[in-house]
């Protein structure tokens, strides 16, 4: 886990969902295949080899911008699927419920962070499979908006999907904490805007995030009304 930029009281928290929330390998992976499967099909292409084609295209994209990473569903409007396909796509072929029980201990570890600050999720699925995921986790209750791919036509990491987040909670970026696994999808953006960020290595990191929290406020001498335990 690293933490940068963490606000001396946190408001809210702006989670990101797969391979943060849950740590799946199978389902992860699924997700992907899916997806490359029915492009391979749009393109004549076995899924192999549309994957290749594919990650061939991320790494020159990441190589001409400074090593950035672009997002699985905006390198695939290169390959002729728009975000509004994308979204139909993960909607038809994306079942969380097949992989993802209820999760006594994240739950117990969102409870506790809810009763000091409003949590959101950003998620690059569409919101209905971030819903559906969330209540497969059976979290679904602490979380206050979910924004979604289809919320605003985006994907992250862009500045509208964060700040609607920001929006629909009614905080300020200085407020929030950006919570997810990838640096820089999840945090490096939410950072620049103004917001803390928290990069994690999956669910495990997540449950130890109201203990981590909490040794930061006492050593920093913080009151006790903004402790997360």
């Amino acid at each position: 886990m690293k933490l940068y930029a963490l606000p001396p009281r946190i408001q809210g928290f702006i989670f990101d969902l797969d391979c943060t929330l849950y740590t799946h390998n199978q389902y992860a992976r699924n997700q992907f295949e899916v997806l490359y499967a029915r492009l391979a099909g749009k393109h004549g292409l076995s899924p192999e080899a549309m994957e290749t084609e594919v990650e061939k295209y991320r790494t020159g994209w990441s190589a001409t911008h400074d090593g950035k990473k672009i997002s699985l569903g905006n390198a695939f409007v290169h390959f002729g699927v728009s975000i509004e396909e994308s979204v139909l796509w993960r909607e038809e072929l994306i079942h969380p419920e097949n992989y993802l029980k209820p999760d006594a201990r994240l739950r117990e570890t969102l409870s506790s962070l809810a009763d000091h600050a409003a949590l959101a999720l950003v998620t690059n699925n569409p919101a209905s499979t971030g819903r559906r995921t969330l209540a497969a986790l059976g979290v679904l209750d602490f979380f206050a908006t979910v924004i979604g791919l289809d919320s605003c036509g985006v994907s992250k990491p862009h500045r509208e999907p964060f700040q609607k987040a920001l929006d629909a909670l009614g905080l300020s970026a200085s407020a929030c904490v950006s919570v997810g696994d990838r640096y820089e999808i999840d945090i490096a953006l939410p950072l620049e805007m103004g917001m803390g960020g928290i990069l994690v290595d999956g669910v495990a990191d997540v449950y130890a995030l109201p203990e981590e929290l909490e040794a930061r406020l006492d050593a920093n001498g913080l009151p006790c009304e903004s402790s997360f335990t």
